[in-house]
């Protein structure tokens, strides 16, 4: 396969990039940036872009297996500093929806001068579509949520909608937090465990849906191979426990003592609005991922956590 991918230099691009390139795949990142990538394997093309158009790389479209778009400044932030001081300012809730938007008009515009079209567009997104106001479990057909993060992954999937009428098949990926070794939000969950002050943020009732690193890249591979693949497709691991369940297994792994709360209100304080990102969730259901045959390789928390940090 020959795979175009739109922010394959952040963490779930390298990892689908390594996976495709393990594989024989031929694939191309683009990059704002591209001299200064380092640490994909050598047979990965790096193409050089600006983030809002296809000037440069839209030939790279045409004929192309898939494009995989990821692009986006990130929600959270790219380390622990980021994520617990990188308040969302008005600017930077510009930056982020803008930055989405852009990438996917992009990709649409590439799709559109290409003279034989891709066969399928990979359009990742976020369970936060859903919102934080519905307790209930949410397939695919939740409405949207009306909060800053619902509003950005709606701006995502909005802007690369337009290569459906050009005849391509589009998936859309809504992931949950994605676990890895580094990066996401992970090592921020870890820190204070490592310090033996881990403990239930806020309530620690709130649902935490996630989904390890391994099946995301396992899932696009999917969504790309699969021609029944496409439309909303919710990417969360099949249970989704409690921020202190999840908190309890953490410890139980690291051999860490599960005991010091973290108060609402002083991440609120630390992280302004950004504090919902742990402090609320949602209940996503991969039901229509699952029904086309998706297993995941981690579908319980104890299993993805020891795999990420034996």
């Amino acid at each position: 396969m020959r795979v175009v991918i739109t922010g394959g230099t952040g963490m779930i691009g390298r990892a689908l990039a390594r996976d495709l390139a393990e594989a024989g795949d031929s694939v191309i990142v683009l990059s704002r940036a591209p001299r200064a990538v380092a640490g994909l394997p050598a047979s990965v093309r790096i193409v050089g872009w600006d983030g809002q158009t296809a000037a440069g790389w839209a030939e790279l479209a045409d004929g192309a297996d898939a494009i995989v778009n990821l692009a986006g400044e990130s929600i959270a932030g790219e380390n622990v500093v980021q994520i617990l001081f990188g308040r969302w300012t008005t600017e930077k809730k510009r930056r982020l929806i803008r930055s989405r938007a852009n990438a996917g008009s992009a990709v649409s515009e590439a799709v559109h001068s290409a003279e034989r079209k891709p066969g399928v567009v990979i359009q990742m997104s976020g369970v936060g579509y859903y919102g934080v106001e519905n307790p209930a479990e949410l397939d695919e057909s939740a409405p949207a949520g009306s909060d800053f993060l619902a509003r950005a992954c709606a701006a995502w999937e909005s802007a690369t909608e337009p290569v459906e009428a050009a005849g391509v098949r589009r998936a859309i990926l809504r992931t949950a937090v994605v676990l890895a070794r580094e990066g996401g939000v992970l090592p921020m969950m870890l820190l204070p465990f490592r310090f033996f002050f881990g403990g239930p943020l806020g309530r620690g009732r709130q649902p935490l849906a996630w989904v390890h690193l391994a099946d995301v890249v396992g899932a696009i591979r999917f969504a790309i191979q699969n021609e029944e693949a496409r439309g909303v497709l919710n990417l969360a691991a099949p249970t989704t426990p409690t921020n202190a369940e999840f908190g309890r297994v953490i410890g139980a792994v690291m051999h860490r003592p599960y005991w010091f709360p973290v108060p609402a209100f002083a991440l609120r304080l630390l992280m302004g609005e950004k504090a919902t990102v742990v402090l609320d969730g949602q209940r996503p259901i991969s039901q229509r991922l699952r029904a086309l045959g998706y297993a995941f390789r981690f579908a319980d928390a104890r299993a993805a956590l020891e795999d990420l940090l034996r």
